[in-house]
């Protein structure tokens, strides 16, 4: 799992920013108001999930056969 993180810093006229590194970039984006979130861009968004898609990325854990994939739906 690739860490966010997470920066805060003095705003003196709105409080507290937060700012994180997009998990695609890693370049720093404002977590408010940001609607593609945790990503910086809708760009680095459909660029990770066509990672996913294409099995670029797994999740550790035993392999399940089809055949028992298959008997629990």
């Amino acid at each position: 799992m690739q860490d966010v993180y997470l920066q805060r810093g003095p705003d003196m006229n709105q409080g507290t920013t937060r700012q994180f590194h997009c998990p695609r970039c890693r370049k720093p984006v404002a977590w408010e108001g940001n609607p593609w979130r945790p990503f910086c861009s809708e760009k680095c968004r459909l660029v990770d999930l066509g990672r996913w898609a294409q099995e670029e990325y797994v999740i550790a854990g035993e392999k399940v056969s089809e055949e028992e994939s298959d008997n629990n739906n």
